[in-house]
């Protein structure tokens, strides 16, 4: 059994959980059997312990070496994902009786006004929902009275992407989710960040949240500890017990990252990787991508064929040459490849390739 899994090729295009470097895998395949030469699995040791502390600890120290963080931006590995987030965020932020501005630009940045409603007044400054999505919206105000913005930096399941951070006077909060660390950002213009790791930092089961300290501690209400932001920075993300296996594979994804020259390095293969796919798609007219051409993601490209005959057979296609994760989100239908950090170029190009060939058969 083991033996047909390796030797069969697959191209990982899921949206998340993903694909992750393959030294990632063997690494956290030996750590199950035994960590660090201690007889012990890593599902096994103390979450107090040095071992794991030393895990954690490089993780912060990677994450805030890669993003170039300064010392009033603390580093947060908890619990609960991203949909977390879209109530802890306004339940520290936000009191009653005030405003935050929020950006509508799909299905999380929906959820995520829906959950802040419940402790304060939401002011939606721009919304693309009345074409589906397939657009950023430009030329909004943010009210400077408001007490923070906030958007989604990319939308996984539209597949568009804000290519620039907003201009604005207010704390900026950004959900990155699904493309944190692919692009180049001064990412010390923002007073929060959160992030569901299983796209670019590691497995599914722990949350990124990257917060300036000064925000924190403004609001009337009372907060349970474990939703109260400043109880995790006091605790070092150990306030109860943390995801041990998911914090090591975000180190690990973390190291490989450095490793290969960081945010930059990784930057320059994601634009070869995105800008391959939609050369492919524009000079196939089978294909129709979605997205208006500024806005377009270089992380979740989604696209349609207006034949659902041939919908069928590109998707059988797709399977019968090890392309997984390729159907598009429910909600929409369609196609989507997703082409996060850890994806290998020959993935691309094998995915473009067979497209071509589709389409001359077509």
């Amino acid at each position: 059994m083991s033996t047909l899994h390796q030797t069969k090729l697959v191209h990982n295009f899921n949206s998340g959980p993903s694909v992750l470097p393959k030294e990632v895998f063997e690494q956290a395949s030996n750590a199950i059997l035994d960590f660090n030469n201690t007889g012990l699995s890593i599902l096994e040791i103390g979450h107090r312990t040095s071992l794991f502390e030393a895990v954690l600890n490089e993780a912060i120290s990677t994450l805030k070496e890669l993003m170039k963080l300064d010392d009033e931006h603390e580093v947060l590995f908890l619990h609960g994902g991203a949909s977390t987030q879209f109530f802890q965020v306004p339940m520290n932020l936000l009191d009653d009786n005030e405003t935050a501005a929020y950006l509508d630009c799909g299905t999380w940045g929906t959820k995520a006004i829906k959950e802040a409603k419940l402790f304060g007044n939401v002011d939606m400054v721009a919304s693309s929902k009345d074409r589906n999505y397939t657009y950023i919206p430009k030329g909004y105000a943010i009210p400077s009275t408001s007490k923070y913005f906030h958007y989604t930096t990319n939308n996984t399941i539209e597949g568009t992407q804000m290519h620039a951070i907003p201009e604005t006077n207010v704390p900026l909060i950004a959900d990155m989710s699904s493309d944190i660390l692919s692009t180049t950002l001064d990412f010390n213009r923002f007073s929060l960040i959160y992030a569901g790791a299983q796209k670019n930092i590691g497995a599914a089961g722990v949350n990124i949240v990257v917060v300036k300290k000064d925000i924190l501690g403004k609001v009337s209400r009372k907060l349970p500890s474990m939703m109260d932001y400043r109880s995790h920075i006091e605790n070092g993300s150990m306030l109860n017990t943390p995801p041990v296996f998911a914090v090591y594979v975000c180190m690990l994804t973390l190291r490989w990252l450095k490793q290969l020259g960081g945010i930059t390095e990784i930057e320059k293969l994601n634009d070869i990787k995105s800008k391959l796919l939609y050369d492919t798609l524009d000079s196939l007219p089978i294909f129709r991508p979605k997205v208006d051409k500024e806005d377009r993601s270089k992380m979740n490209v989604v696209f349609v064929i207006d034949n659902p005959e041939l919908e069928k057979l590109f998707l059988a296609e797709c399977k019968e040459n090890g392309m997984v994760g390729i159907k598009g989100h429910r909600t929409v239908g369609g196609f989507r490849a997703s082409l996060y950090n850890a994806l290998p170029l020959e993935s691309v190009q094998a995915l473009t390739e067979l497209m071509k060939d589709f389409a001359h058969k077509h």
